[in-house]
């Protein structure tokens, strides 16, 4: 036998009480009386609920519109396909679950640093994503389109960094997130380097060497050449002010991607000197 807690008792017999003291002290007028004012109540609080769901739903439309307004076209445009493009991914086996807007949700909240009028706006794209799906190549040519090679690096180690938070990445998800790169016209050493760096990290190897020579898009073993030319081509490609157009969180990306690359370089070069 379960243990229950008792639950207090529910008022059901109160309306109940209520008819019958007015039927017996007040007859037929009193009790009509009686109901006239819980009709007024209930149609009150009605009318409060629906005021109050109005007012917080301008109030996060107000939110969304000043934020869009003090922002780029072009950092509007990038989220805005950022967000399309996650959810098409998460979509990959058929639906977008719970788990996976909130993990889309939390990630700009903790990795680009969100504020809470900032994640409204993304929780509206991501709403309007799932109502109105657009599909995936449409997404990626009209990014293509816009944006230059340098944040098409950042939108796919943007798009490694949402699924690798994630406790499983399907093999579904690795072949759309390998589809996108190669529709970007990513060439296979970026898409190493960038690949590379999470799969270490998601198989718990972010100590071994192996993963520095991932970082700059190299197989281990690479000559001290190959590492040097792979180095300056990355650090062409990542430099911030390639991104600087995007908003101040994206350039920040692309600032820890440059540290990630000095910290792969200078072990590699203290190991080939």
């Amino acid at each position: 036998m379960i243990y229950r807690q008792h639950q207090q008792p529910g008022c059901g017999g109160c309306l109940l009480l209520v008819i019958l003291l007015s039927l017996l002290f007040g007859g037929m007028p009193l009790l009509m009386e009686v109901f006239g004012m819980l009709l007024f109540v209930g149609l009150g609080l009605l009318l409060s609920i629906i005021a109050g769901f109005w007012a917080f739903s301008y109030f996060v439309r107000r939110q969304i519109s000043r934020y869009e307004g003090s922002q780029t076209e072009s950092h509007n445009l990038f989220v805005f396909l950022l967000v399309n493009i996650l959810v098409q991914v998460a979509a990959a086996d058929g639906e977008v679950s719970r788990a996976e807007l909130t993990a889309i949700q939390n990630f700009f909240r903790a990795r680009l640093g969100y504020s809470q009028s900032q994640i409204l706006w993304v929780r509206e794209l991501c709403k309007e994503a799932q109502q109105h799906p657009a599909p995936l190549d449409a997404l990626l040519t009209q990014f293509r389109d816009n944006f230059a090679y340098e944040p098409r690096l950042i939108l796919l180690d943007l798009l490694y960094q949402v699924l690798f938070t994630q406790p499983v990445v399907t093999e579904e998800q690795k072949r759309l997130a390998r589809h996108i790169a190669d529709f970007l016209r990513i060439a296979p050493h970026d898409q190493q380097s960038i690949r590379g760096r999470y799969f270490a990290q998601f198989h718990q190897q972010a100590a071994s060497e192996d993963r520095y020579f991932e970082i700059l898009g190299l197989t281990p073993g690479a000559s001290w050449d190959e590492i040097r030319k792979a180095y300056r081509a990355l650090s062409m490609q990542y430099h911030p002010d390639k991104v600087n157009h995007l908003g101040e969180e994206f350039k920040r990306v692309a600032e820890e991607k440059m540290k990630e690359l000095n910290v792969a370089y200078q072990h590699l070069k203290e190991r080939f000197g």
